[in-house]
């Protein structure tokens, strides 16, 4: 009888993902006439995946997604502008983050909080992965 040695070979799926959840601002955003006279509050909840091959590292901070940066350039860029949609608000939001190399996929979700009196938010939600 011949044994034969089965060899572990540990394999893993690995992902990592960023997170910012319910950052709340403040901007000029919509189409309608009032919405360009007023600020309104608009929720932003990013996921942001990260390629898994390249493993964190405290001495190289380009190894990891700052999410402090992210949150600020979506600052910055509400500041900038009046976005008429928020199709255009995501797809300006989409072009930021897709600079960092790392990145690999962003589910952005864009709610107006206080637009419809019946509602808690009304918004749109959009995946966008990098090919």
């Amino acid at each position: 009888m011949k044994l034969i040695k089965l060899k572990k070979k540990e394999k893993f799926k690995y992902r990592r993902k960023v997170i910012i959840k319910d950052l709340t601002l403040s901007i000029f955003v919509g189409i309608h006439s009032f919405e360009r006279k007023k600020k309104q509050r608009v929720k932003f909840n990013i996921e942001i995946l990260t390629d898994p091959y390249v493993s964190p590292n405290s001495k190289d901070l380009n190894s990891i997604l700052d999410y402090e940066e992210v949150v600020m350039q979506i600052e910055r860029l509400t500041n900038l502008k009046h976005h008429e949609l928020l199709e255009d608000l995501a797809e300006n939001i989409f072009n930021i983050i897709f600079k960092n190399k790392l990145v690999k996929k962003i589910n952005l979700k864009l709610e107006k909080i206080d637009i419809i009196k019946k509602t808690n938010s009304v918004g749109i939600e959009i995946s966008k992965t990098k090919i």
